[in-house]
């Protein structure tokens, strides 16, 4: 463990090390200085141009959030025609059928909320058109979407007044152009001399060594796995997700793996340094986050690496950790430690199965999940971490008796109740869903068997669903096992808790940096909370603890610690 745990910081100090030079570049970028791919500005401008739209109008919030959501359903109606047509459709060598209605309409929800649930097997479900021309082009779409969004609050921070917060649509380009794209080309010529697969052909046919006859799947895969994982997406190309070779053939590939999924929404904490020039916040947000990141680390390893007393108890060695559901190439520590990073981002990629998880580590699944601030998704965790920090300067400044101030501006009655909207929001919806799953699940006509929703029942069950709906409000789209998701019911609802999951946060978030923006500038003084210090950071970090952790805390003895206490007497019977 010890060994493993040097591993850890040594992927950790990596990806520091390349985020911080890349937050300066995104900062040249959305800044309008000159940086390396200016090349690519007149393309964007004939681009904009042959669009009609005029890149320098600056944009108040409610404009800059209508060309957001305007271009999401843009987007949607196409993407569901061709996951219904796709088995008439071109690029189809293994003759993949097309998809049920709400399957399609799930699918394509899921990637463009940068959720990525899949309720469909990748290689079996998907034709090669659909995977390309529908899943990886709205995980660029996707999460060039939920950057600009950031950047535009970021740039609602500074202490100009008006009203404008840029532009929507340069934005957005400039986040495909001269972000996205270039780092996901680079990532997947690695993964290419690697051996990841890059081709339109079909299915490979081998013999092996017993005799047996198999079709192994292949693809364009190197084109969708890098932007999975930088774009904050997660969807894979196989079904199982990283731990399939293709997708992750080594240990090195790991590492990357690794690196990218945090790289971004690393960097980003480093751009808001570089934009607002306030170094001491932006350290304090990323001390936060770490801090957060590794309280949910530490729990998921430390159950795991412990092992399953049962399979101990059947006379099984344990000192692996609990293997069960692992990916055997890299052991329990690195897989777990993956999980960890992947329900905090929340980027959603596995390289393990979550249902066989210790019944503790789901807790910390869920916090991460639902907390989605701890580095957070590209874009939209800091969208989150926005919201959680009105409501702590909010708090703070109450208590002391003082006017509220975030970055020179006044706080009033209708940024924070447009940030208890958001909160409450992310907490009600996941559970209202789970609520209603569990009531059709007990009261079916034919008996809960007979809908062939769950092979884990009593506390498991229940955990199962709940992973279901608060993964498709977080926008982490990995799924617990052993749920039979691909129903009518399991569709449509997780489609609107990914809608809801996506959009409340964003439309709240710019309609609070709107409202702010339009403030006088006021400078701060000695009565001023001071929101970079160390004292912030910690009171910031119960708020979030408090907001979400407790308000599921109930949801937590129905589901994983009732499942542990009867682990705990099935030993003590034994």
């Amino acid at each position: 463990m010890l060994f493993d745990s040097v591993g850890f910081l040594l992927i950790f100090l990596l990806t520091l090390l390349l985020a911080v030079p890349l937050g300066a570049y995104l900062k040249r970028v959305y800044h309008g200085d000159k940086s390396l791919l200016d090349f690519f500005a007149p393309f964007e401008r004939t681009l904009l141009k042959w669009c009609r739209i005029n890149p320098e109008l600056e944009m108040n919030w409610k404009q800059y959030l209508l060309a957001l959501l305007t271009i999401q359903l843009v987007w949607l109606i196409p993407a569901i025609i061709i996951l219904i047509l796709q088995g008439k459709l071109i690029l189809n060598p293994a003759h993949i059928g097309g998809m049920e209605w709400s399957l399609a309409f799930n699918s394509a929800v899921s990637f463009l909320t940068s959720t990525n649930l899949q309720h469909y097997a990748g290689e079996t479900g998907a034709t090669y058109l659909s995977q390309i021309g529908v899943f990886t082009f709205l995980q660029f779409m996707s999460a060039a979407t939920s950057l600009a969004a950031g950047v535009a609050i970021v740039r609602g921070l500074t202490a100009k007044t008006g009203t404008g917060i840029g532009n929507f649509y340069q934005d957005f380009l400039k986040s495909l152009t001269r972000v996205l794209l270039p780092l996901s080309v680079i990532v997947a010529i690695l993964f290419m001399f690697k051996g990841m697969p890059m081709t339109f052909k079909g299915a490979h046919q081998i013999i092996t060594l017993q005799g047996d006859t198999v079709n192994v799947s292949k693809g364009p895969v190197a084109a969708m796995v890098p932007i999975k994982e930088l774009g904050s997406n997660g969807g894979g190309f196989f079904s199982a997700n990283d731990a399939h070779p293709f997708e992750n053939p080594d240990f090195v590939t790991f590492i990357i793996h690794f690196v990218i999924v945090l790289l971004l929404p690393m960097a980003f904490v480093f751009f808001i340094v570089y934009y607002l020039n306030q170094k001491k916040f932006a350290w304090m947000l990323f001390g936060v986050m770490t801090a957060g990141l590794a309280l949910l680390a530490i729990p998921i390893l430390k159950e795991e690496a412990a092992g399953n007393p049962k399979i101990a108890a059947m006379g099984i060695s344990q000192h692996a950790g609990n293997m069960e559901g692992k990916e055997v190439r890299f052991g329990t520590n690195y897989s777990a430690l993956y999980c960890a990073e992947n329900v905090a981002i929340p980027a959603g990629t596995v390289a393990s199965v979550h249902d066989s998880y210790m019944p503790l580590t789901a807790t910390a699944m869920l916090a991460g999940m639902q907390i989605d601030a701890f580095f957070g998704g590209l874009g939209t965790g800091w969208i989150n971490m926005l919201i959680y920090l009105i409501i702590a300067v909010f708090i703070g400044t109450l208590m002391i008796g003082r006017t509220p101030e975030f970055f020179g501006k006044k706080i009033n009655a209708k940024e924070m109740q447009v940030a208890v909207v958001v909160s409450a929001a992310q907490i009600f919806v996941p559970v209202a869903f789970a609520a209603i799953a569990c009531f059709v699940y007990i009261n079916h006509s034919g008996g809960p068997e007979a809908l062939g929703w769950l092979s884990n029942k009593g506390p498991h069950g229940f955990t199962t669903m709940l992973y279901e709906y608060i993964s498709s409000v977080a926008g982490n789209g990995s799924n617990f096992g052993g749920l039979g998701n691909n129903t009518v019911f399991w569709n449509l609802t997780t489609a609107l808790a990914m809608l809801s999951g996506r959009f409340v946060p964003i439309i709240g978030g710019l309609m609070i940096i709107g409202l702010m923006r339009a403030k006088q500038y006021v400078p701060a003084s000695l009565g001023t909370l001071k929101t970079d210090s160390v004292t912030f950071g910690v009171f910031l970090f119960c708020i979030i603890l408090i907001l979400t952790v407790l308000s599921l805390f109930i949801m937590f003895m129905l589901g994983p610690i009732t499942e542990y206490f009867n682990l705990k007497a099935y030993i003590l019977m034994n």
